[in-house]
């Protein structure tokens, strides 16, 4: 059993298609083990974005973060990072493929709508960053 972590970012949460995202999530046999609603302080999103603080889009990527509240979820399931990622689809929207929640939903390549982890070490990092033991269910 894999876990990683899940955004709707301000975008997705603006367009009110929060219920759009986590039906996808489960009707491909990916369970919620974890969720909450959040606005971000601008400390906040720089902590969970180190990993980019020398990139020049560190800046804008946080300061849209905090325009509005996310939703972070625990997502579980097996491979479930891979089947995350596949249903996000592409980073750059335009990329992702038909049928992907960034392809349908997405703006431009920062206002992509959905974050998911990429990667075991990042999922742990990510997941432990917003939730602890106590929050997240076995399903």
């Amino acid at each position: 059993m894999e876990r990683t972590l899940s955004i709707i970012k301000p975008d997705g949460v603006g367009k009110n298609i929060i219920g759009e995202v986590i039906r996808r999530f489960e009707t491909n046999g990916i369970k919620i083990a974890a969720m909450k609603m959040i606005h971000l302080t601008k400390p906040q999103a720089e902590g969970f974005y180190a990993v980019h603080k020398e990139r020049p889009f560190f800046g804008s990527l946080t300061d849209f973060m905090t325009s509005g509240p996310i939703v972070v979820m625990v997502l579980q399931g097996e491979d479930v990072i891979a089947k995350n990622r596949k249903l996000m689809g592409a980073t750059n929207f335009k990329e992702a493929e038909e049928g992907t929640i960034r392809k349908e939903f997405a703006t431009d390549i920062e206002k992509n709508v959905v974050h998911g982890s990429d990667a075991p070490e990042t999922a742990a990092f990510e997941i432990g960053y917003f939730f602890n033991d106590l929050e997240i269910q076995n399903r």
